[in-house]
């Protein structure tokens, strides 16, 4: 009785997840008229929107990265800011200030950029430690202090912050503990030739169709909370946690070449967030349960950013992608 039970439960999450997300398809298409290919990307920024997380991008210049979060942006009919991140730029910048006025003879507040539904902190390791950390601060907290009054940041809030891998000089690191705060790190690549061509070609016709808003803010407001409903069964719960505890002491799943590569493993937010973000793989593939195929899909941008390799793995030219793949290999599928 007890089995039964279940599967009428599983059916209905499911039927109300397909109905629920039927705007994600709308979403692609509309991203779609303007980002030619990049489906991966697109794909991690719904994730992080559903998510409640924040996304760190990496790629060279070039790949759209701030044309398809402003494309979201407009789709979903939020604000967009853009903040270009640079060596003299203070936290007052992002975040606001006080401003003198004389005819009244005393401070308003202007606020800074980061209060916006979409926000694209291009280029995050340009700028001092300080600014970074202003950031950081708001994205974890959403909420922003300026003098002595708080202020609640829009909802929805999700911030893209770009890394630029080719130049390392005059750039400030984001350090580790720092970057544990993105729920998801991923790397872009180049389009493929036919892609290529398409960009090229609407490029220089200057002829790009215009992006509609097809979702309101209050439709993914509510996504949000819908996405916490999909089914997780335990058994995926388990295969969750046992990625992420090999990820801290490999010889215990049979992974003891693993142990000198690795100097720190994954933290709970890592656990955290790829449970999230499996479920909201799930959500857009329009499926009310998650998959041993939803976590390996977003197993990468996880953890990619959160497992520290060593002096050791670096001379062997061991990346932490290598040791997720290892991981991902061994651990049983349930």
């Amino acid at each position: 009785m007890m089995e039964e039970t279940a599967t009428v439960d599983i059916k209905s999450i499911n039927e109300k997840i397909e109905k629920e997300s039927a705007f994600v398809d709308l979403l692609m298409r509309e991203i779609n008229k303007v980002i030619v290919g990049q489906k991966h990307m697109v794909e991690r920024l719904l994730i992080g929107l559903l998510g409640q997380g924040h996304i760190l991008l990496e790629g060279v210049p070039g790949l759209a990265k701030t044309l398809a979060i402003n494309t979201l942006s407009q789709a979903v009919d939020g604000s967009f800011s853009r903040i270009q991140f640079t060596p003299d730029l203070l936290p007052a910048d992002v975040t606001g200030t006080l401003i003198y006025n004389m005819k009244l003879n005393d401070f308003s507040i202007k606020k800074g950029p980061i209060f916006a539904n979409f926000v694209l902190a291009d280029e995050i390791n340009r700028a001092p430690a300080k600014v970074q950390s202003a950031l950081l601060e708001a994205m974890q907290e959403k909420q922003v202090t300026i003098g002595d009054e708080t202020f609640k940041l829009d909802k929805p809030f999700l911030v893209m912050a770009t890394m630029n891998p080719v130049e390392q000089e005059g750039t400030y690191p984001l350090p580790e503990a720092q970057v544990d705060r993105f729920m998801l790190k991923t790397v872009i690549d180049y389009p493929k030739i036919a892609d290529e061509q398409l960009i090229m070609r609407a490029n220089l016709k200057g002829a790009w169709e215009k992006v509609s808003s097809v979702v309101s803010v209050e439709q993914i407001l509510k996504a949000q909370e819908v996405v916490r409903e999909v089914y997780m069964d335990e058994k995926i719960e388990k295969y969750i946690l046992d990625i992420i505890f090999a990820t801290r002491y490999p010889e215990k799943y049979k992974l003891e070449d693993l142990k000198p590569l690795i100097s720190f493993g994954a933290s709970p937010r890592g656990s955290i967030n790829l449970a999230t973000a499996a479920k909201c793989y799930a959500f857009i593939k329009r499926r009310g349960y998650v998959i041993p195929e939803d976590v390996r899909a977003v197993v990468y941008d996880v953890l990619r950013h959160r497992i520290g390799i060593t002096y050791e793995a670096e001379a062997e030219n061991v990346t932490s992608v290598d040791i997720i793949n290892k991981i991902v290999n061994e651990i049983e599928v349930p």
